[in-house]
């Protein structure tokens, strides 16, 4: 019989654990350390301003992010609303921005940006007004939470035409490297 002492016991238990959490992640780090996303006009749960809304101007908010980690090949950008049409009873998912092939270099988007502000490069999709714009809150109802979602992939996606935030996920699939998450609030007065 083997004879372990208290220390390697424990060494051992440590180095299982740590194997196991490996393992369990795909072998992957945290998506989300590292990587964030900010922005100026809103915290993270903050209230959105109307500004960036359907009740004012609809502008984007401006956003913010740290470098996306190393073998990133480009950005993706997708803002949602999980609690559509009303957050007492969501029933969709409605898709505000759509924005892909951001360069890796870029560190974030101005408030207020139209095509011809984007990034070089950078390509456009539709969101759910069938527009490839940005389109912001504009709750029939209740409070709405919007995600701001910003994917680190390690490829270059060729140019889908327009594509929906739904064909857009199918051409990122095991391609993310990281991803950074924002949440805003709105709720029409």
């Amino acid at each position: 019989m083997m004879k372990f002492s208290l220390q390697a016991a424990v060494a051992l238990m440590l180095l299982c654990a740590a194997a196991v959490g490996f393992a369990s992640s795909g072998g992957k780090e945290d998506r989300t350390m590292g990587f964030t996303l900010t922005s100026s006009a809103f915290s993270h749960n903050g209230a959105i301003p109307s500004l960036h809304t359907c009740d004012s101007r609809d502008v984007s908010p401006p956003l913010s992010w740290t470098p996306p980690p190393a073998g990133t090949k480009s950005l993706v950008l997708i803002v949602d609303d999980p609690d559509a049409p009303d957050p007492a009873a969501p029933r969709m998912t409605w898709v505000h921005w759509v924005l892909y092939n951001i360069p890796p270099g870029t560190t974030g988007l101005a408030g207020g940006m139209t095509a011809q502000d984007l990034p070089h490069g950078t390509l456009q999709g539709t969101n759910d007004w069938q527009r490839s714009a940005y389109g912001g809150p504009c709750p029939p109802v209740g409070r709405h939470r919007y995600f701001h979602k910003l994917y680190a992939l390690d490829t270059l996606l060729p140019n889908l035409k327009i594509p929906t935030k739904a064909t857009l996920e199918r051409a990122m699939k095991g391609h993310v490297l990281a991803q950074a998450e924002l949440v805003g609030l709105y709720q029409k007065h």
